[in-house]
């Protein structure tokens, strides 16, 4: 799997879509600050099929820093969460089953040792 960035998606866009990278990066740009702005507002962003984000209340915790195993206190905080929709969901779905299908099971059918290369 790939790490694609803005600048890939971009260019994805302006070739689909037959504009300017720069006029693509800009409605991209104007996209993403207002999921932010929304987001910052408080707002949920609703995406029929891909997916909803919203801002979620965590409580304040104890924790223990696992080096020098002292307690700490986390305080509450706000977070965002992102719950994938039906089309991303089937999409995640069929990359899995295309993994799950590709993967080889050595001849002698017992999976390979661990470190084994």
């Amino acid at each position: 799997m790939a790490t694609i960035t803005k600048k890939e998606l971009v260019n994805r866009i302006a070739t689909k879509t037959k504009q300017t990278k720069i006029v693509t990066k800009e409605v991209i740009q104007m996209f993403l600050d207002e999921i932010v702005s929304e987001l910052g507002m408080g707002n949920r962003l609703e995406f029929r099929e891909f997916g909803v984000f919203e801002i979620k209340q965590r409580a304040a915790r104890k924790a223990q820093n696992p080096r020098t195993l002292q307690k700490v206190h986390v305080p509450a905080k706000r977070v965002v969460k992102f719950k994938v929709g039906r089309s991303m969901k089937e999409a995640v779905d069929r990359l899995s089953m295309a993994e799950e299908a590709n993967e080889t099971v050595p001849q002698n059918g017992n999976q390979p040792e661990s470190g084994a290369v």
